[in-house]
């Protein structure tokens, strides 16, 4: 049956392929770089774990139904006891499967070590300091919804004053967005 499905299919669908269908989904987004990266297994099986504790809680659901079933458990007092002895099992295999698998150590997380970058050069510590000092007398001018003023210009200057005091400031430069050279 299966081979069959798959012969029909072969048959009736339409076969078009175009360099954007053969491209891998992103999400929308244009894909950059190889399809065929490795990601650390350790991402799915956190993701497989979320899974399995989180679709076993759903059977909480039905034991909380009988456990609060007042008719239930009026009519016979041995069904709460006996849901409330089956939910202690069931939460001790779950709690269990948790022991073991934060034991070995499926649950930690993959974290980049810090390489500290150590250089022989002997350069005093207050050639530093005087750095720092330096760097942090700037401030940073307050923000208005004013037009910014004109800044009269000294005489020195070559270029003709073009701003006035009614029109913003142009930006000084254009951002511009280049790709880096590995990527195409």
């Amino acid at each position: 049956m299966v081979g069959f499905s798959f012969f029909v299919n072969k048959l009736l669908a339409p076969n078009n392929p175009t360099p954007e269908k053969l491209t891998s989904y992103e999400c929308g987004e244009e894909p950059e770089g190889n399809s065929w990266m490795q990601f650390n297994p350790k991402f799915y099986v956190i993701a497989l774990i979320f899974l399995l504790f989180d679709v076993e809680m759903v059977f909480i659901f039905p034991w909380a139904t009988v456990f609060g079933s007042h008719e239930l458990i009026a009519a016979d007092a041995r069904w709460g006891w006996f849901s409330l002895t089956e939910m202690f099992v069931f939460v001790g295999i779950l709690i269990l499967g948790l022991v073991y698998v934060w034991a070995k150590g499926d649950l930690e997380w993959v974290k980049a070590k810090p390489i500290v970058p150590t250089t022989d050069t002997k350069i005093p510590v207050s050639l530093y300091q005087k750095i720092n000092l330096e760097q942090g007398t700037y401030r940073v001018k307050a923000f208005s919804m004013e037009p910014a003023q004109a800044q009269p210009i000294p005489e020195t200057a070559t270029a003709p004053a073009t701003a006035t005091s009614s029109t913003p400031r142009k930006p000084m430069f254009k951002p511009t967005f280049k790709k880096p050279e590995n990527e195409s």
